[in-house]
């Protein structure tokens, strides 16, 4: 099996555009655990600077200057550590449940607390987005809030278990009125909330929009916009 291994390695480096690629060769365990692990440790990544966020919001601090700084110690660096609202996405959620699993009988703390750091997170972007509501003396008694995208990233059309769902369910528990702006879907309505693609109609109906990422759409109404999108990427 190994030589059979080795063999579709060098017909896949035979095609790939750089001229000597690096290849493994390893047991589909081994493989597996590789997949797992990168993506654990890319949602830790998420989980950390999310965190760190928090941690600057309650204290009154400024993130952006403290995630700057840690950026510049070279073994941690300026990628990856834009807050969201959490990590999300085909791979992220999947795989940590996952490698969190086959921890079992096996002893951990750090894989199960970045499980938890992901919805501790969403509990506290909802709470921020209530107490905005509840300040908000216009639009209190409606409690409408708007989703701005339901999509992971930007550029994407993808919102399978996208972070700002989170934040939505746990404001619908709290029985807020929330309306989706979301050009990709062409339902009129996604898990019991309505869908609008009028973008004017949707910043002037909503006393507070979330938007995981930011957008130049949202800037004529970005006293009404909450999100932690610090660095203006993904």
């Amino acid at each position: 099996m190994q030589s059979e291994a080795r063999r579709f390695a060098d017909l896949l480096s035979a095609a790939a555009l750089d001229e000597n690629p690096p290849t493994m060769v390893m047991e589909a365990t081994e493989a597996e655990a590789v997949k797992l692990f990168s993506n654990t440790y890319l949602a830790l990544r998420v989980a950390y600077f999310n965190e760190l966020d928090t941690y600057a919001g309650v204290r009154g601090l400024d993130a952006g200057k403290i995630i700057e700084g840690v950026g510049y110690d070279p073994r941690i660096g300026s990628h990856y550590n834009n807050p969201s609202f959490g990590y999300g996405g085909y791979c992220l959620p999947k795989d940590t449940k996952q490698l969190l699993a086959n921890y079992q009988d096996v002893p951990q703390n750090l894989i199960g607390a970045i499980v938890a750091a992901n919805g501790t997170r969403k509990d506290f972007v909802a709470n921020e987005v209530l107490r905005r509501l509840e300040i908000d003396p216009l639009h209190s008694s409606e409690k409408v809030v708007g989703i701005y995208r339901l999509t992971m990233k930007t550029g994407s059309d993808n919102f399978r278990d996208s972070s700002i769902q989170g934040v939505m369910k746990r404001l619908k528990a709290k029985g807020v009125h929330i309306v989706i702006f979301e050009p990709t879907l062409e339902a009129t309505e996604f898990f019991g909330s309505e869908v609008t693609h009028d973008l004017e109609a949707f910043k002037e109906r909503c006393g507070v929009i979330i938007a995981n990422r930011s957008s130049d759409e949202l800037y004529d109404v970005e006293e009404k916009v909450y999100t932690r999108d610090i660095f203006k990427r993904d």
